[in-house]
């Protein structure tokens, strides 16, 4: 394919300026989720609020440039407990209202020019210093965010992805969790979310035949996304319906009018990225017309997934720029290592060597700088965070 080697990468500075501006979006998006997640908060409130945040904040960029797209890259999705992903439910649906001591997994992402942030959190409702998470929740929580810090020090040029796939899976064995089978990362794109090169999480043996090995190199970009579950680790679809959906490459006739006009819609308003349902004008017509374009492949389904009964999932997902000086991740908020009490560690001294380097690109010349600016903006969180 041609196409691919003539897209803009970021080795041009104007890329990295579109994907910090996405980036800052869907931080601060995110950042005002976190402080709405709160006992009795209606997860579908929550998940409209997140998509009219990310819609509102994206169209002040570029203003004056009418014919760059911009907008949602991944609608908000919150999955509340063994419920590990893509949960966003319509009007027409059941919601989810949020107790006490729920694990809520937060999902979002926007595009300036095509050019995608993504992110994932974890937290737990009501849990603080003096009320932390315990027990497997906090096992899970624990060993997602350090296996997500550990694939942010692994994904650089040069380095394969299954030496991701390998170290995120003994972390998840320390904490005696599971990440979440076949689960991929993917290279992203230009108005692509789901590019050529994937890493894969816990691959059962008949993926990891069939699933390539791949290398990094400079000046790809990353969506890392890390899925630990106290349970098993095996996603399957329930009750819950698939309002997510993205449209695929495939061409097709199709034969009825609601289906052609769905497709149309989708076509012009949301170009090749993820959408909900929801955001169409008629629900109705939309759940219609969306039936015959996922049989014919023109539109591809993002199925809501559960782990057993009782199981807690955690995720962490960022978004990396493999820059010159070093990986450089633009997405995420700092984890709050404080509120979160595991009785389980890291004992592999390989890991632990691994998680002590340092993840800041530009570590090395301004150690004392960004010493200083680390210590004002965390206050004493985990490293490698996020540089505003």
């Amino acid at each position: 394919m041609v196409e691919s080697e003539e897209l803009p990468t970021i080795a041009d500075d104007l890329v990295v300026t579109k994907y910090k501006m996405a980036a800052e979006i869907v931080n601060k998006v995110l950042k005002e989720l976190v402080e709405a997640c709160k006992l009795s908060a209606s997860v579908r409130d929550l998940c409209i609020l997140g998509d009219k945040r990310l819609a509102e904040e994206t169209s002040k960029a570029f203003k004056k440039d009418k014919k760059l797209t911009k907008g949602i890259a991944f609608p908000t999705c919150i999955s509340v407990n063994n419920c590990i992903c893509h949960y966003s439910p319509l009007t027409s649906e059941p919601d989810v209202i949020l107790a006490d001591g729920d694990m809520v997994k937060m999902d979002m992402g926007a595009h300036i020019d095509g050019f995608i942030a993504v992110v994932a959190h974890t937290v737990v409702v009501g849990a603080t210093v003096e009320n932390p998470v315990t027990g497997g929740k906090a096992d899970a929580l624990l060993a997602a965010h350090l296996a997500s810090e550990a694939a942010l020090r692994l994904v650089k040029p040069g380095n394969e992805t299954y030496e991701v796939t390998e170290t995120v899976s003994k972390i998840g064995e320390a904490f005696d969790c599971k990440p979440v089978e076949g689960m991929l990362s993917h290279q992203l794109e230009q108005n692509k979310i789901d590019g050529e090169k994937t890493i894969i999480q816990n691959p059962s043996e008949a993926q990891r035949k069939e699933h390539d090995k791949f290398e990094f190199a400079l000046h790809e970009v990353y969506a890392v996304d890390v899925l630990i579950s106290s349970g098993e680790g095996q996603g399957r679809e329930k009750d819950a319906k698939i309002t997510v959906y993205k449209k695929t490459e495939d061409t097709y006739m199709l034969k009825m009018k609601t289906s052609r006009e769905f497709f149309s819609k989708v076509s012009k308003q949301f170009g090749t990225m993820p959408f909900n349902l929801r955001s169409m004008e008629e629900e109705r017509k939309a759940r219609m017309g969306v039936v015959e374009c996922v049989t014919h492949k023109l539109i591809e389904p993002f199925q809501v997934l559960f782990d057993k009964e009782g199981a807690y999932v955690a995720q962490f997902k960022f978004t990396v720029l493999l820059m010159p000086n070093g990986p450089h991740k633009i997405t995420g908020l700092p984890f709050d290592e404080a509120s979160c009490k595991s009785e389980k560690s890291i004992e592999d001294a390989e890991i632990q060597k691994l998680l002590k380097t340092s993840a800041n690109p530009k570590a090395a010349k301004k150690k004392k700088k960004a010493a200083e600016k680390a210590v004002t903006e965390e206050t004493g969180a985990a490293p490698a965070l996020v540089e505003q």
